[in-house]
């Protein structure tokens, strides 16, 4: 048996960077990805679905921009080429992937892992008919669809009227009719691309509002766009059954029937843990949850959990960053996770970001504060680029403490302007100095120092 300082189970974003940065801390360290390097995140989730919605956003500016002096005819979408071309930005970065691997010369093992329990001096790992051991170990096992018990369901998933995230990107035709069961990030994400291209698409979502904690005026202000390109919401509505051709709904106690041809499973995710041998170590779990600490340990020495098998913050961006704090812990580097001030995005068109805490979660702490909002149209690079736009910012300041605690937006580039917030949030800085930093102009991002002086 190869003795490893580390052994990584799980090659997505928390798993090869966990294996890149413990490489370069001079650890000899083994990765177990069964699938492909990148995990979800890179071949069937963060990536591709930005790039399918970066087409629909090229597609949706070609069919709208008479209102900006250009007038383009007969313009079409290749959903066949979109598909294609998304394979090949996959592709591209799988291999990248790949690369840093090797470069940090880390044993990558395209075998599904399963922990066979403690040895003298670590932990057993079987793949295939091979046994490796390593000193300490890192669960990066990532999540699973959440498939609910509603009748037809399972039949339909066998069939393939019923896809998740995973199939729905690699179909070379568009449904003409398409349901969403959950109005959550992914499914919102994919409800987006296919009603901007042309499908008329049904979101049915459980729960009185769409995008989970999102705050409610930004969640009307994308259903408000949406419903203008043909989008519905049934929202307050319980999935009952799914036939072979529609899906059956209870809305306000009558039952409903909505038509189509294809329906995308959308109804959350949780950690997947099964299968790996987990009980073995004894390792505490809150149901299918690794329980770790702010450096990621478990209750088992020398074991780690990072990204989302540990149930935290299901975001590839997080699983990063706790990938980094269990391999500092390990090298003996002060570092702990801050999961307040980590932002999250919704990448629909136009985009939703935020950080830190809203005016009610703050208040839900005992925390005095005060909320400023302000329309994107105070920043002069938004009305030129936008027609009709209602993008807003809300900044969310703690008064006893006198900084920034939250930013939530929607608009233009939010995706890439919340990590200004997110600084500014993470440095706990006065907005008395925050006020004192330039930004460019025009820009889209000035937004946030225009709102910074209405405090």
């Amino acid at each position: 048996m190869e003795l490893f300082d580390l052994i990584v189970i799980g090659g997505g974003p928390g798993g090869y960077l966990c294996a890149e940065r413990a490489a370069q801390g001079g650890m000899k360290t083994a990765l177990f990805e069964a699938r492909s390097l990148g995990g979800t995140c890179l071949n069937e989730g963060c990536v591709p679905t930005k790039t399918l919605l970066n087409s629909a956003k090229l597609y949706r500016h070609a069919t709208e921009s008479a209102a900006f002096g250009v007038t383009a005819e007969k313009v079409t979408l290749d959903h066949a080429k979109v598909v294609e071309r998304k394979d090949k930005v996959v592709k591209t970065l799988v291999s990248g992937v790949k690369g840093t691997m090797k470069s940090c010369k880390v044993t990558v093992i395209d075998k599904a892992a399963a922990i066979e329990g403690r040895v003298e001096g670590g932990f057993a790992v079987k793949a295939g008919e091979e046994m490796y051991t390593a000193k300490r170990l890192v669960v990066a096992s990532g999540s699973e669809t959440v498939v609910p018990p509603v009748a037809g369901l399972k039949e339909g998933i066998a069939s393939g009227f019923v896809v998740t995230n995973r199939e729905v990107l690699d179909r070379k035709e568009l449904p003409r009719e398409l349901v969403v069961i959950g109005g959550g990030v992914i499914g919102l994400e994919m409800a987006c691309y296919f009603a901007s291209v042309g499908v008329h698409v049904t979101v049915i979502e459980m729960m009185p509002k769409i995008a989970g904690p999102t705050d409610p005026a930004i969640c009307k202000v994308l259903m408000d766009e949406y419903g203008r390109r043909g989008m519905e919401f049934k929202l307050s509505c319980k999935v009952l059954e799914v036939t072979k051709n529609s899906v059956l709904y209870e809305e306000a106690g009558e039952k409903k029937e909505v038509k189509c041809d294809l329906v995308l499973l959308s109804a959350g995710r949780r950690p997947f843990t099964q299968g790996l041998g987990l009980e073995k170590l004894g390792l505490e779990m809150d149901r299918a949850a690794i329980v770790t600490d702010k450096h990621l340990c478990t209750n088992v020495a020398g074991v780690y959990a990072v990204g989302d098998c540990n149930g935290k913050l299901m975001l590839a961006h997080t699983a990063y960053r706790e990938a980094e704090v269990a391999v500092n812990h390990m090298l003996g580097v002060k570092d702990e996770m801050r999961y307040n001030v980590i932002p999250s995005v919704i990448y629909t068109d136009p985009e939703v970001a935020s950080v830190g805490e809203t005016a009610d979660s703050a208040r839900a702490k005992g925390l005095e504060v005060k909320e400023v909002e302000l329309p994107m149209l105070y920043s002069g690079r938004y009305v030129a680029e936008n027609e009709n736009g209602k993008g807003f910012i809300k900044l969310v300041v703690d008064t006893r403490k006198n900084c920034l605690i939250g930013c939530h937006m929607v608009g233009s580039y939010a995706s890439e302007i919340i990590m200004t917030a997110a600084m500014m949030v993470d440095t706990e800085l006065p907005p008395q100095r925050l006020k004192k930093l330039v930004f460019p102009h025009p820009t889209v991002g000035e937004i946030i120092r225009e709102a910074m002086f209405k405090i």
